[in-house]
């Protein structure tokens, strides 16, 4: 058996240990009759699935009895079971992916894609040298931002049980186990299989903000705190044996939040909430610096007498105020007393924080995270003083970098809201100040002379002796609450606002009118402005214009002046879900190439550095797909060693809950930030005017196929709400988001996340296919010979081929013959015809297309294992979608029947697991 083979063999154990623990959970709690059934099931899809074209008709006929004869709790049995073997599948395979990863070093072979390691290499035979390098890691930043976006729809509780399950498989893995030690591992295992079959997979109650802030917070205490310093470490490693010299890396990796600062449609968070948020992430960050400083204390026990200390340790020591005449000459314990008194007195102060072990002595709050560190480096310095550096590095060390990466506030909180909203609040101001009666009537150029002239000055517009509306005032309460959490934690805590459906240069300047009014904006030159204003781009109109509106704010003498405060960079935030709700998968995705590359341009014009930031989501349909292709795949110059990007819902799950994998992760996002920024010359020229001219065409002939469908097409909205679950999703407890903009079912004010969650559920998956193939079909008519070039753009150009080889996923996981029975659930037969046959007509082309282009005989047949994982899956959601389209035919129907709203509740559940990417 060869080694692929082996690896292949092992993850089939998994699953089928699994599944067999699994079994033996059906069996005690369903009984011998209900497991009968599930198995039954079970064997009936794997056989539909594996027909021939002759036989498969009796044996869908033969499933579709079986399903159609289950009683209401018979639904939810088989439910649970599939979505539960669903979710262990999961596991199995983000086991195989580290097996995978320790195969390749044992046998010595070349770095993984996406590991800095090979990154390094590909540097070197390319001629980059060290003061590229060095200039590269002076200015870069990696940032990415946890949002709380309502696509996770497992509970912590949930999660948690999988998390033992993966560590035990882990164990079972790495350690030889003697046949009795196999068998308690084999029934700890089924322990957990047994309480998640008992934990209850949905929430009986709208989740909150808070619960999406813990939950977020559960990521840094298994990944974040303990990874991140790692990665540190294996960065300077690797970078050392590149240039030949060590050094301590800036903190160029940084984590960064949305929960709780992110009020763009979320009436629940406020000013209370933002203060909450900034409350939880501190306390945890001190809670593990606390523990970190106490575990070192336990393990550095040297004496005095038996190594050369350093008169800067002994000062430490002496300070700490400790009597206790059983560590007077050990003087690492008494510093390491005085540091945990201090950090303990900081933490009471900054967050209410009260560790579980009291200090020794009272000690005097640290002034800031910088304080800390240097502490703690006197600590190090001692150290190595005697040799003992080792030491340091097994804990010490890596608590350093984590101060360094997290301070006291852990992560920097994204302050966002839409424009919308900003426009009433400042013509509010305005007009009680006495300024202007109405701000909204003027025109463009007049709002910005006006803003810029009160911008100008000092004087405020906000009076306490004034009455103002409910939304100007919850709007200046949650800035003065940022402005409170810059003074008690620095500026670091929270950095960015994020303008949402920025359209113009006065959405710009209406910010900094309301920044200014809690002080988070001081007049002069340069001006004082202590937080990034990042506008976001959105639809296909406003990506199209964004370079416009940022030249025309850089000519702008009061905008020019903040960005210089700013240190001479201006981050832009481009939306890939409403830019795809817009205009389809293939338009939006231009559309956001050729913002990059206009801003770009724009940038350099005006001698200012551009950091992008990416609202990219799970699914395709959303900017989703492999990170390390998509970042490789932006255009020259857009990266420049900075980079953010958002992770979302199920994804955030997927990458960050195991500590191994998390890390690698985190490590290809620096990994794909380096290369693109130091070897994008090698990769500018793959981008032809030809090919540009070609994409342009097929963008036009996408957009109009894909708005004449989705926005022209009479009744498609009551086609869409009837044939997908949207609108039970919306009634899931698993966000504090309400699903759509406005109470209207107008697909513009539907929010994309429940927009692409919903033909996920339905196997259509849309909004990541839908237009390209009669794109490629005009255009073809238009270029007989066209085939050859959109070939050459696959193979040469990083762009095209990330955009195709995503498509080809989605195509994967699309199955008409479902979406057909999801149809039927519409009773207006004609609209039903129509529709769907427009889009299995678009369907098959688009396949059809695609491996033409691609050269594949079949989709998916570059990617072997991703085709297999789907393949496996298919028999497990198929009877999850049925049961599905049948309960939500009964709820719609008029049977409101608590078992009926559940069982579709954890369909929804149990399909996002099998589909993995789909929200």
């Amino acid at each position: 058996m060869n080694d692929k083979n082996e690896l292949d063999f092992e993850l089939r154990e998994d699953v089928r240990l699994l599944g067999r623990l699994l079994g033996r959970v059906l069996q005690e709690r369903t009984g011998e009759a209900g497991y009968a059934l599930i198995e039954g099931v079970r064997q009936t899809a794997v056989s539909f699935r594996r027909a021939e074209a002759g036989e498969a008709a009796a044996v869908r006929a033969e499933l579709t009895g079986i399903l159609d004869g289950l009683s209401r709790r018979q639904n939810l049995d088989v439910v649970r079971a599939f979505s539960y073997f669903l979710h262990l599948q999961n596991i199995a395979e983000d086991r195989h992916q580290k097996r995978k990863r320790r195969a390749r070093l044992r046998e010595g072979l070349p770095p993984r894609e996406g590991s800095l390691a090979r990154v390094i290499a590909l540097l070197d035979a390319a001629g980059v040298g060290t003061e590229a390098l060095q200039a590269w890691i002076d200015g870069a930043l990696v940032s990415p931002v946890l949002t709380a976006h309502p696509t996770e729809v497992k509970r912590k509780s949930t999660l948690d049980c999988e998390r033992e399950i993966a560590r035990l498989l882990e164990r079972r893995d790495r350690e030889q186990l003697l046949p009795a030690e196999q068998a308690e591992l084999e029934q700890e295992l089924y322990t957990w299989i047994l309480t998640l079959w008992q934990t209850a997979m949905l929430r009986l109650t709208k989740l909150r903000v808070v619960d999406e802030i813990d939950n977020a917070l559960s990521y840094y205490r298994s990944t974040f705190l303990t990874e991140v310093p790692r990665l540190y470490a294996q960065m300077e490693r690797s970078l050392a044996a590149h240039t030949g010299t060590s050094q301590h890396l800036p903190a160029l990796l940084r984590m960064g939040s949305w929960i709780g600062g992110d009020r763009d449609g979320n009436p629940n968070v406020n000013a209370e909430v933002l203060r909450l948020a900034i409350q939880r992430q501190a306390r945890l960050a001190f809670a593990h610096y606390l523990e970190q400083i106490h575990l070192l204390g336990g393990e550095l026990s040297i004496a005095a007498r038996l190594a050369r200390i350093t008169p800067e340790l002994l000062a430490l020591a002496d300070a700490a105020g400790d009597a206790s005449p059983f560590r007077q000459d050990e003087p690492y314990r008494r510093a390491l007393i005085g540091i945990y008194a201090r950090l303990a007195a900081t933490a009471r102060s900054l967050c209410d924080y009260v560790p579980p072990r009291e200090a020794h002595a009272p000690g005097k709050p640290y002034g800031s995270s910088a304080e800390l560190c240097a502490a703690l480096e006197v600590v190090a310095n001692s150290l190595a003083n005697h040799g003992s550096t080792a030491l340091a590095e097994r804990r010490l060390l890596p608590l350093v970098r984590a101060v360094e990466v997290f301070g006291f506030h852990l992560a920097s909180l994204d302050l966002r809201q839409n424009s919308a909203v900003h426009e009433p609040v400042v013509a509010e101001l305005l007009r009680l100040a006495g300024v202007h009666e109405d701000y909204a009537a003027l025109s463009e150029p007049e709002r910005v002379a006006l803003l810029a002239r009160e911008l100008a000055g000092p004087r405020l517009l906000h009076s306490r002796h004034l009455e103002y509306s409910p939304m100007l005032t919850g709007e200046l309460e949650i800035l003065q609450a940022a402005a409170d959490v810059h003074a008690r934690f620095g500026g670091a805590a929270i950095q960015n606002y994020i303008i949402s459906n920025c359209a113009s240069v006065s959405d710009l300047l209406e910010v900094g009118l309301l920044l200014k009014e809690v002080g988070l904006l001081l007049p002069g030159r340069p001006a004082r402005l202590a937080l990034n204003i990042v506008p976001l781009f959105e639809t296909i109109a406003d990506l199209a214009g964004c370079g416009a509106i940022m030249a025309e704010a850089f000519t702008l003498d009061t905008y020019r002046n903040w960005v210089e405060g700013r240190g001479q960079v201006q981050e832009i935030m481009l939306g890939y879900s409403d830019s795809n709700k817009d205009g389809g998968y293939l338009s939006a995705n231009w559309a956001l190439y050729q913002a990059e590359t206009n801003l770009v341009e724009v940038f350099r014009e005006h001698g200012i550095r551009l950091r992008l930031f990416h609202g990219r989501g799970g699914s395709v349909g959303r900017g989703g797909g492999p990170a390390y292709a998509a970042i490789l795949a932006q255009p020259p110059g857009s990266v420049d060693g900075m980079l953010r990007l958002t992770e979302q819902g199920e994804i955030i799950d997927s990458k960050y809950a195991d500590a191994q994998l998390g890390r690698e992760n985190l490590e290809t996002l620096v990994a794909a930030t380096l290369e693109a920024s130091l070897l994008h010359t090698q990769r500018a020229n793959a981008a032809t005017p030809r090919y540009e001219e070609v994409m342009r065409a097929l963008s036009a002939h996408a957009y109009r196929a894909y708005r004449q469908l989705v926005y022209e097409t009479p009744g498609f909205v009551d086609y869409f709400r009837m044939t997908t679950p949207i609108a039970e999703i919306a009634k899931l407890n698993i966000g504090s988001r309400p699903s759509a903009r406005k109470a209207s079912w107008r697909i513009e004010d539907l929010r994309a996340i429940p927009w692409v969650f919903s033909w996920a559920q339905c196997r259509v998956l849309l909004p990541g296919w839908y237009g390209f193939a009669s794109a490629v079909e005009v255009w073809l008519a238009e270029n007989p010979q066209g085939m050859d070039t959109l070939r050459q753009m696959y193979r040469d150009w990083p762009f095209f081929h990330s955009v195709v080889s995503n498509m080809d996923m989605v195509l994967a996981k699309t199955d008409l013959s479902i979406a057909s029975r999801y149809a039927e659930l519409l009773e207006d037969a004609e609209l039903r015809s129509h529709v769907l046959g427009r889009i299995g007509a678009e369907l098959n082309k688009s396949i059809r297309f695609l491996l033409q282009i691609t050269g594949q005989t079949a989709l998916l047949a570059e990617n072997a294992e991703l085709e297999q994982s789907i393949r496996s899956r298919v028999p497990y959601l198929d009877p999850l979608n049925h049961l599905q389209i049948e309960l939500l035919r009964r709820y719609r129907a008029g049977d409101t029947d608590a078992l009926i709203q559940r069982g579709i509740h954890l369909s929804i559940n149990g399909i996002t697991a099998g589909l993995r990417n789909s929200g």
